[in-house]
């Protein structure tokens, strides 16, 4: 004869089914706020001036793509777009090239001065970037990186390294040694081990911290707007700034969301294709 289960284990049960139940109920309500503005600017964005401001939730009569032709080519989108890919994929490859190097040295090898290092970079990523913005318009005035493409990508590249190599740290130690060690014992020197060995298996933390720079970095406005004051050399978001302010009395509302969805577009496309990787990434090392 099975036994009637315990009062106290029926208490646990609907005490989980209870929380079960709440905790999918605030995922839904958060997916909500996040997922409805997304959707009503895409659709903003196909919609006439008169209709956004009239019937703000219901359906474009029909597709407006000359809203982002408008967007494209009168209000310049073009130029941030080429300048942003620009900046932000030199600046990317960069950041994680030198990270992960610094990353796999600070892991791997003991030497003085080594947790030294290590908490400078982590004193990088407690240190609020807009104390540094003063001197920093200084340094690049005097180096003459001011208004250039390359001084951008620099600052990024500096902004981005705390954080990559905290990141790439933790992972790198969580990788067998017993590889490296066969590598270097079949005559692989400590350059060609990284390259060809260890940087190939920290695949899912490259991807991972690849994307959040790649957020932070396409999403940029304050370092831009102090550093690359230039019209040509404009990235997306002060491009999205200028045709804002530059609308006045206008009001070129389908324009400024065809704009915005462009710059958001990139971003939400990465992250789809790369979230298994990602949560690959931040989930390595959590179980052995």
């Amino acid at each position: 004869m099975a036994k009637a289960p315990a009062p106290a284990a029926k208490e646990k049960s609907g005490e989980g089914k209870v929380l079960n139940v709440f905790s999918h109920g605030v995922l839904i309500i958060w997916a909500i706020l996040v997922v409805l503005p997304l959707l009503w600017a895409v659709m903003a964005s196909f919609k006439t001036d008169d209709s956004i401001l009239s019937t703000p939730w219901a359906l474009p009569d029909k597709l407006h793509f000359e809203n982002w032709s408008r967007a494209w080519s009168q209000a310049h989108m073009s130029d941030y777009f080429f300048n942003t890919v620009v900046v932000v994929g030199c600046s990317l490859v960069g950041t994680l090239l030198l990270g992960s190097m610094a990353a796999y040295v600070l892991a791997r090898f003991d030497f003085p001065g080594n947790r030294f290092i290590y908490y400078l970079f982590i004193g990088g990523m407690s240190f609020p970037i807009i104390l540094a913005l003063v001197p920093l318009f200084f340094v690049m005035n005097n180096m003459a990186l001011l208004n250039t493409r390359h001084g951008l990508i620099m600052v990024y590249i500096a902004y981005s390294l705390p954080f990559t190599v905290f990141f790439l740290t933790s992972f790198f130690r969580t990788l067998p040694t017993s590889v490296a060690e066969a590598a270097m014992l079949d005559g692989a020197s400590h350059t060609r081990t990284f390259f060809q060995v260890m940087l190939p298996m920290a695949k899912p933390g490259l991807i991972s911290v690849g994307i959040f720079n790649f957020l932070g970095q396409w999403n940029q406005y304050m370092l831009p707007t102090v550093l690359n004051t230039e019209p040509k050399y404009r990235v997306l978001s002060q491009g999205l700034v200028e045709l804002a302010t530059s609308q006045g009395y206008k009001g070129d509302w389908s324009g400024l969301f065809a704009g915005l969805v462009m710059a958001m577009l990139p971003v939400l496309a990465a992250y789809i294709i790369f979230q298994r990787q990602v949560v690959a990434g931040l989930t390595a090392g959590a179980v052995k």
